[in-house]
């Protein structure tokens, strides 16, 4: 049978979405069914005195529902239970949630906001990081630190005047919003005899289901969450859906009928987590040379006023925060403070974006004062097998960056229009200039996170031959069924077209684990690939087939086998990998079992009469273990640096008073068709141990290095410097007029 694995196959739900055939969650209606709204907190920080409902409406025909009646505990379950379903004392950010009203007619829904007034005592809300570690007001805890992690290698009481260059600098990145193309929605039936089903747009089913658990103080199975189709997601439909999904189950549960809830785009970018803001302060000591010597960062990010998933974000942030490269003094402390702001979340690449592009910034000023190149400091620094991570991690598999860079300055001639855009700049209003990041991105949980989920899949074979995946892993558009599909094909040496994928639903699949961290097809599809050989060792030790076999030998021997024994099924279940082994206390040891490496290029233009800044061309250069699909995979480079380039140059979240006001696709401003450069792909494919045939994660790496290569080369172009993003024409002018009086 031909190998499945390496081939551009054709999507497995391809065909249902350009027919739509596809249901999305705003596709499905039921009898009787109820629209929900929500209604929300409109102070930053405050007690609710009152809540009154006006006159003008028939509140008769209205079912509202407050956390009054909530049967079970009203909080969020996740990693922390601070986070309320419905506000009932007090409100901690603007538009939270404190009320539900559902009615047979949607418009009428709607129009009901204006008629709930509700009057608060405030209190006094703080909006900034620098606020929160001031201790302004204590808002949560009693430090308003929702985590802390700190990093020791080496010695921690380096001596910094031993060094030949002390380099400090300070960085910054704002919020952004995931954009995803299709906004929060739920429905939902409930009832105290059957349970609660909810159907919906989202990542994680099993997130839901523990969080709809406790809320509604029901047994596991009386819970069910089923996957509609999903349009994107990149974390923004992590942990946010247990919420929505709880308040369309609250008002069916009291209603006794269908209730669907689905979010306009204003609402759904005003009240949902976006990324998380972050300010990193970083101090190294160099040679003469540029080798590092010693790292000292302190890293923070505005977690907003629940912590959400704050910690696992301040986490990732902080063990990439020393990049891919060697040093053997490191001192990394990070904190995730509370605001009160709307609770920021998961987010593609969720804390390394952060900072790394701070540490990348940093590195070319250092090159800067020693007076070496940016390629220069990187080289003399980067990980080589057998040295060791900030977190003492010793590299195990053969890297070898200097080719991965080579690479990439070679397919962007960065050298040679280093020199062109010399000359070009002396003489044109438009800079031009040249700047690359070097960076890597861990595949899966971090440390014992992979150990503590202990995802379950599952794979079954049918009396026809056709074998369906069972799993909770969802597709939302980056191609989780087709590379599925493509990887079962191949450990059971059958054709692409036997091969299906279970829709995610909690009473068929298994908890295979959410749908994020550049986990899928490494763990989960090594998993699956497990699974696929024990069902194929199951059918070769009833001496049904051989080592080689036909498909229409499988298609009998799966008949045979179901007939003679029952069900044909095979599960795997995660197991921590010989070799890692991690210190939670500590924070040491192997943070991931692997890591995907990268170097991207970019060319970009900037506009001294207008302050426009413009990236012209992009290269990325990745090694990331086997590629399964080669055109799903260039997909997901091509969108993370289109939203890298956004992140960088664009999309900036402004928030006034602690409320999002510019939450619609005419004022928050990202990058369309015109803005997105050229962007080239290659990949540097090698063998290793982990994930199935040796792929590793891709889908949260290309976030990483686009704002640090953009801004490096912008530096290039102008020899202005920013350090902050998104960095935006009055920013730019800012630091051009700034640096005309330095």
């Amino acid at each position: 049978m031909t190998k499945q694995v390496g081939v551009p196959k054709i999507r497995k739900e391809g065909l249902s979405k350009v027919t739509g055939r596809a249901k999305y969650v705003d596709d499905i209606t039921m009898p009787e069914m109820l629209h929900g709204v929500t209604i929300r907190s409109t102070v930053a920080r405050g007690k609710i005195k009152s809540i009154q409902y006006l006159e003008g409406l028939p509140w008769k025909e209205f079912v509202i529902v407050t956390s009054k009646d909530i049967p079970g505990k009203n909080i969020v379950t996740l990693i922390l239970e601070d986070q309320p379903f419905l506000a009932e004392d007090e409100v901690h950010h603007f538009d939270e949630p404190i009320l539900l009203l559902a009615h047979p007619d949607k418009m009428m829904a709607e129009k009901a906001r204006e008629f709930v007034k509700i009057e608060y005592e405030k209190k006094s809300p703080i909006f900034s990081i620098q606020e929160s570690l001031d201790l302004k007001h204590v808002i949560w805890g009693k430090d308003n630190i929702f985590k802390e992690y700190k990093i020791e290698k080496g010695n921690t009481k380096f001596d910094w005047s031993s060094a030949a260059y002390v380099i400090e600098g300070e960085y910054e990145t704002g919020a952004q919003e995931q954009l995803y193309i299709e906004n929060n929605g739920m429905i939902a039936v409930a009832n105290p005899q059957d349970g609660v089903t909810v159907w919906g747009s989202m990542q994680c089913p099993y997130y839901i289901h523990k969080g709809l658990v406790p809320l509604f103080n029901l047994p596991d199975k009386k819970v069910r969450i089923i996957q509609s189709e999903t349009g994107g997601g990149f974390g923004g439909k992590e942990e946010f859906p247990t919420i929505l999904a709880g308040h369309a189950a609250l008002l069916a549960w009291k209603s006794g009928k269908p209730v669907k809830m689905i979010y306009s785009r204003s609402e759904d970018m005003a009240v949902t987590t976006k990324r998380h803001p972050s300010r990193s302060k970083i101090k190294t000591a160099h040679d003469k040379s540029g080798k590092l010597l010693a790292i000292d960062f302190d890293f923070v990010i505005d977690g907003g006023a629940y912590m959400t998933l704050s910690s696992v974000v301040l986490s990732r942030g902080t063990i990439h925060s020393a990049g891919p490269y060697h040093c053997d003094n490191v001192k990394v402390w990070s904190r995730a403070v509370a605001t009160n702001t709307p609770p920021h979340g998961a987010f593609r690449g969720f804390g390394a974006p952060q900072s790394i592009f701070a540490f990348e910034r940093h590195l070319n000023h250092a090159a800067k004062k020693i007076g070496v190149t940016a390629e220069h400091i990187r080289r003399c620094n980067f990980l080589k097998r057998g040295q060791t991570t900030a977190t003492g991690q010793k590299i195990s598999e053969d890297i070898n960056f200097d080719e991965i860079l080579d690479k990439a300055l070679s397919e962007s001639q960065y050298h040679q229009k280093i020199k062109e855009f010399e000359i070009h700049n002396k003489k044109n209003p438009i800079k031009k200039g040249m700047g690359f990041a070097t960076f890597m991105h861990g595949a899966g949980f971090t440390g014992s996170g992979e150990a503590y989920l202990a995802s379950v899949v599952g794979v079954e074979a049918r009396e026809d031959g056709q074998v369906v995946v069972l799993a909770a892993s969802t597709e939302i558009g980056q191609g989780t069924n087709t590379i599925f599909s493509q990887i079962v094909a191949d450990a059971l040496k059958i054709n692409y077209e036997m091969v299906s994928v279970a829709t995610p639903d909690t009473a068929n699949v298994p908890n295979s684990g959410p749908t994020v961290a550049s986990r899928t097809t490494m763990i989960v599809g090594g998993l699956i690939e497990s699974a696929a050989i024990g069902l194929r060792q199951t059918l070769f030790n009833a001496g049904l087939i051989k080592d080689n076999y036909s498909e229409e030998q499988f298609k009998s021997a799966c008949r045979t086998y179901i007939k003679k024994f029952g069900p044909l099924k095979s599960i795997a279940e995660y197991k921590q990998p010989p070799g890692v082994h991690w210190d939670d206390q500590l924070y040491r040891g192997e943070a991931y079992a692997t890591y995907a490496w990268a170097a991207y290029v970019a060319e970009v233009s900037v506009d001294m009469r207008t302050f426009e800044s413009h990236v012209d061309n992009f290269v990325t250069v990745q090694e990331v273990g086997k590629v399964i699909h080669p055109v799903l995979a260039a997909g997901q480079i091509e969108g993370g640096v289109a939203q890298g380039v956004g992140y960088a140059l664009y999309e900036k979240v402004i928030y006034r008073d602690g409320q999002v006001i510019n939450n619609q696709m005419t004022n928050y401003i990202m990058p369309t068709a015109a803005d997105v450069p050229h962007i080239q792909v290659f990949f540097e494919e090698t063998n290793q141990k982990h994930g199935p045939q040796g792929a590793k994660g891709i889908g949260e790496l290309p976030m990483d290095g686009p704002a640090p290569a953009i801004l490096n080369a912008i530096e290039n172009a102008t020899g202005v410097s920013v350090n902050t993003i998104p960095m935006l024409p009055e920013d730019f002018m800012k630091a051009y007029q700034e640096s005309c009086y330095e």
